[in-house]
């Protein structure tokens, strides 16, 4: 209990400091209504009187689905999310940026259900110019399913990084000139869905769904976007400003609290890094695995 009571202290102070740095610039917080539009299902999502706070529900009939209306090219989003509770094996929720293209980029959040009282895995993924393959996962150190959480995506020039509760959980660093693909040029929307993925999301697909225990309910709220909304100019998008705040020089690598943070959820929380998959590269990982992440 004191050990436990310790590492609570730790990151709590950590995250006081990541946070302070997080809300360096003004924010905006939106209107689910006036800022996404629902891509598929309507009758699966229901949104609040005010448009705070947003509804995805997963029956035998049908998922559904959320875009946002702009498209963005580098920027930060939160999201709060509180995920399906109960016995979840076999359901998805996804949160995600993608620009939807044939050779798409994409950046993802991919929460996977599990049998009740097992924990839910998070996973991870990054395309760059169409290919993927990237797949990290871990075991979130809470539930997820008890009350709203944080996840966020901070994508600049620099780095890709990918954070829970402001803990930076992965970061996918800028290594084109040294050949390595990159989401640098491709616009992206935001998406969220929720969506039956028992073929594979739970035990490789040995879990599926029990649809005694449904409807499925993920719920959504306080979600902030500070983007570059895309205009067609790639080159406003990627200048330096204080517009453009998250391309500044402190924002390209990890702060010394955050690779603490950062180091804490590798050796206590990761479970599955594609860097570490030789068998399925066939001892040839992809080239990033051997370069620095910050």
């Amino acid at each position: 209990m004191v050990k436990n009571s310790k590492v609570t202290v730790f990151i709590g102070f950590l995250i006081a400091n990541l946070i302070a740095v997080s809300f360096s610039s003004v924010v905006s917080v939106g209107d689910f209504n006036k800022d996404f539009f629902v891509i598929w299902s309507p009758n699966n999502v229901n949104t609040s009187a005010d448009g705070h706070e947003r509804s995805l529900i997963l029956d035998k009939e049908s998922g559904a689905g959320f875009a946002s209306n702009d498209m963005f090219l580098f920027g930060e989003i939160n999201m709060q999310i509180k995920l399906v509770p109960g016995h979840s094996a076999g359901t998805v929720v996804a949160y995600y940026l993608t620009s939807d293209q044939p050779n798409r980029d994409e950046i993802d959040f991919e929460f996977l259900g599990n049998v009740e009282g097992k924990p839910y895995v998070l996973q991870t993924n990054v395309f760059a110019d169409g290919f993927d393959n990237r797949e990290e996962r871990i075991n979130l150190w809470f539930d997820p399913t008890k009350d709203f959480h944080t996840y966020s995506i901070l994508w600049n020039l620099h780095q890709i990084v990918f954070m829970v509760d402001w803990v930076p959980i992965r970061v996918y660093r800028n290594h084109a000139d040294k050949g390595v693909a990159f989401p640098r040029w491709q616009p992206m929307s935001l998406k969220i869905t929720l969506w039956d993925g028992d073929s594979w999301a739970t035990r490789g697909g040995k879990d599926k769904i029990d649809w005694s225990k449904g409807p499925f309910i993920a719920s959504f709220r306080n979600y902030k976007i500070d983007g570059c909304i895309w205009k067609g100019n790639a080159r406003f998008c990627r200048a330096e400003s204080n517009t453009n705040w998250w391309n500044k020089d402190r924002f390209s690598t990890l702060t010394g609290p955050q690779r603490r943070l950062f180091k804490w959820v590798r050796k206590y929380h990761l479970i599955y890094d594609y860097c570490q998959d030789n068998i399925r590269f066939n001892n040839n990982l992809p080239k990033e695995c051997s370069l620095p992440k910050y």
